[in-house]
């Protein structure tokens, strides 16, 4: 052990990926599960070659300029990696990488338990069965809308983005989609680009967000963004809250704009907005987009490919910085 590098681990790990990291290096694990605050952070870090953290750990300017000099490596057991300064990294030559791919099956899965539930009013009918207030069945009772057939506008067509789109057609949408670039045609796979976001929101029955947080997308999907979008529309988010902005999206949804929201990240998580708590027509979930037993491990095991890669003096694959 004396010989293996020190590993700092932010979180608990599935058993699997802390089995591996307990074989191949010395690691800090986390064993309560907190939150370690950026005092912890800098603390635990001491003598460490490198961090794992989750996205719950905020390896900000000011954490990173703390960091001990014997971190060489922030290694994230996630795909965004909007709580890790990169610039701050990169000047101080850590390497930052995230892991990528692993994980699109499962959030697009999450992506269309949201539509699909927001749609058909979901919480609603199974708040009836739980509390037992479920009269009797009804020619005009908990009416929803189809999925099947609409138009589903996707921003950011990246890797889950196009799971989304995959597993849309299934139900026959329509597909659109907003993205920095248009990708292939083949990828496309007939789907419609539209360069301009503002132009495709009236197409958009259906609009999923798949777009990473940064400071271009930071409240992206604003009041007038929303006023363009067609009357009783869904929303689905399975990207990061910041990309929203609370407050237009629930007044939209409390006037009526939109029919509903599936929601599976929020800003301040896990303190989200309580208005979204109070909101019949919101389907909510606690951030599970990538949460199978297959996928969590496969995102521990890409963070210590990278890991490995780093320590004996390879290229990682996901490389950010």
């Amino acid at each position: 052990m004396m010989n293996k590098p020190v590993i700092l681990v932010g979180r608990r790990l599935p058993a699997a990926v802390e089995k591996r990291l307990q074989r191949d290096y010395a690691p800090r694990l986390n064993t309560d599960d907190e939150i370690y605050s950026a005092d912890q952070l800098v603390e635990f870090a001491a003598g460490a070659a490198a961090i794992i953290p989750c996205h719950t750990e905020r390896l900000s300017a000011d954490v990173i300029a703390r960091l001990p000099d014997s971190v060489r490596a922030i290694c994230s057991f996630s795909v965004g990696y909007d709580h890790i300064d990169l610039g701050a990294a990169k000047a101080r030559g850590i390497i930052v990488t995230n892991t990528p791919d692993v994980l699109s099956n499962a959030t697009a899965e999450v992506a269309m338990l949201l539509m699909l539930a927001a749609a058909r009013r979901a919480h609603e009918g199974a708040r009836m069965l739980r509390t037992d207030t479920w009269g009797d069945w009804s020619a005009t009772g908990q009416l929803g809308i189809e999925v099947t057939g609409k138009r589903l506008g996707i921003i950011g067509m990246g890797r889950v983005g196009q799971v989304m789109a995959r597993r849309a057609r299934g139900f026959d949408m329509q597909i659109h989609y907003h993205n920095r670039r248009r990708i292939d045609a083949d990828l496309e796979a007939g789907a419609t680009f539209h360069a301009d976001l503002d132009a495709m929101l009236p197409l958009c029955d259906f609009l999923s967000i798949h777009c990473p947080a940064t400071p271009d997308t930071t409240g992206l999907l604003n009041a007038e963004r929303i006023a363009r979008l067609p009357d009783g529309a869904v929303v689905v988010n399975t990207a990061r809250g910041a990309v929203v902005d609370d407050d237009a999206l629930i007044a939209a949804l409390q006037s009526g704009k939109l029919f509903a929201a599936g929601l599976d990240v929020f800003n301040g998580e896990p303190h989200i907005d309580p208005r979204y708590r109070e909101l019949d027509n919101t389907f909510l979930l606690p951030h599970i987009g990538s949460a199978t037993r297959e996928t969590r491990d496969a995102m521990g095991f890409r963070a210590l490919d990278n890991l490995d890669a780093i320590m004996t003096g390879r290229q990682p694959r996901d490389r950010l910085t």
